[in-house]
């Protein structure tokens, strides 16, 4: 974000001097009428830019917290700064306390809530920066800061949901791929040993299992070089426009796990609009903070069209509803809410239903799951299991 140095004078004549951070020309002008002050110049100070604080990671619930507590000081009638001292004073993170200090710093020396807010764009998002502009201009920011702090807690519950419905898949799956493949690279050359000593054919079982063996231990290595370099290469990949555009495709697209982020999506996208348009957020602003907001490229595309649509004069239902990532009973609730006058509420809705939809949703998948791949391991195991011991119950039948 780049900085402005002003030069203005106050009612009193007296001569101002100080720095601003702000997205433009124009913010700075408006930032310093609302100071009831006279602007003699703003200048952009090229090449410098704004100090972004400590970078270790601050927490989204100490994020939550903290929105909590500064709108309950507001609402009592506590001055913002010191609000921000007394909390900068009980946070333990040792990060977050340096970009308080940082904040009450600016706004000391002139700077507006989300302007200070803003040079830390690490701790707080867009969303949460504009939230408390509008909460600023409309003197109602303790409201703002409560809704945010709802708005927030919503989507980490979310986030704990989804996270609880994949990680514990794929842990699973990964010890039975460990467990498998130490199996046929430790146990099984074992056993090929006393094989060789019998001199007769194996049996296909057998031979199966010890080529699988032969197999990995040759190139073990590579296998795992092979696998590291196609995660990099679709990491690197999905940064790009045309590789984010397939890979999230593909994920949407998955055959249970795709339903389920897709509902997630959906919950996030009403959320986050609503709490956006309940706020006060023009309807355009509010769409391309969602789209930097979603998470998915396929998502983001359709939002852009969306916002070229409302600015054509058309409704935000029309564009939803073409794009068919949209469910019908969505595209039709945000109609409803549009000639209802009612819209952020419908987008509520929405929202909770959906919230409701990945409960639902993570707890079938997890009933479904944890018997699938029990059964599966119980396949593996057990071939590996009855293709050892073959050779010997051969040789014993033969012996007896």
């Amino acid at each position: 974000m780049p900085t402005f140095k002003y030069v203005a004078k106050d009612a009193e004549s007296k001569s101002l001097t100080g720095k601003i951070a702000a997205d433009d020309k124009n913010a700075v002008v408006e930032e310093l009428r609302k100071r009831k002050l006279t602007i003699i110049s703003v200048t952009e100070m090229k090449g410098e830019k704004v100090k972004t604080g400590s970078r270790r990671k601050v927490k989204a619930e100490e994020i939550v917290l903290f929105a909590r507590q500064l709108a309950t000081m507001v609402e009592a009638g506590m001055p913002i700064l010191q609000g921000l001292n007394a909390l900068a004073d009980q946070t333990t993170n040792e990060g977050f306390k340096k970009v308080l200090t940082e904040v009450e710093t600016d706004i000391k020396h002139g700077s507006s809530l989300s302007s200070a807010f803003a040079k830390h764009p690490h701790v707080f998002n867009n969303l949460f920066i504009n939230l408390v502009k509008v909460g600023e201009t409309g003197g109602i920011l303790s409201t703002v800061l409560d809704r945010v702090s709802t708005y927030m807690e919503k989507t980490l519950s979310l986030q704990r949901k989804v996270k609880s419905a994949l990680v514990y898949p794929s842990v699973v799956v990964s010890m039975a791929i460990i467990i498998t493949v130490v199996l046929l690279i430790k146990v099984v050359p074992t056993f090929t040993g006393i094989y060789s000593s019998f001199g007769k054919e194996l049996p296909a079982m057998t031979q199966v299992l010890v080529n699988a063996s032969n197999f990995l231990q040759s190139y073990i290595i590579f296998i795992i070089i092979a696998i590291v370099g196609l995660g990099f290469g679709l990491a690197r990949w999905h940064k790009t426009e045309k590789g984010a555009l397939v890979i999230d495709g593909a994920v949407l697209r998955l055959p249970v796990f795709g339903e389920l982020l897709r509902k997630v999506a959906v919950s996030r996208f009403t959320r986050t609009l609503a709490t956006l348009v309940q706020s006060g957020v023009p309807i355009l602003e509010s769409l391309n903070i969602v789209e930097k907001t979603i998470g998915n490229k396929v998502l983001e595309n359709v939002i852009k069209d969306v916002q070229v649509s409302v600015r054509q004069g058309e409704s935000l239902s029309v564009p939803l509803e073409k794009s068919t990532v949209f469910p019908p009973m969505v595209t039709r609730m945000i109609s409803i809410g549009e000639k209802s006058g009612q819209m952020e509420k419908m987008l509520l809705k929405v929202s909770e239903f959906y919230d409701d939809q990945v409960d639902t949703a993570v707890d079938g998948l997890t009933s479904m799951i944890e018997p699938l791949i029990i059964g599966v391991m119980g396949v593996v195991i057990g071939f590996i299991v009855i293709a050892l011991f073959m050779p010997i119950l051969s040789m014993s039948q033969l012996v007896s």
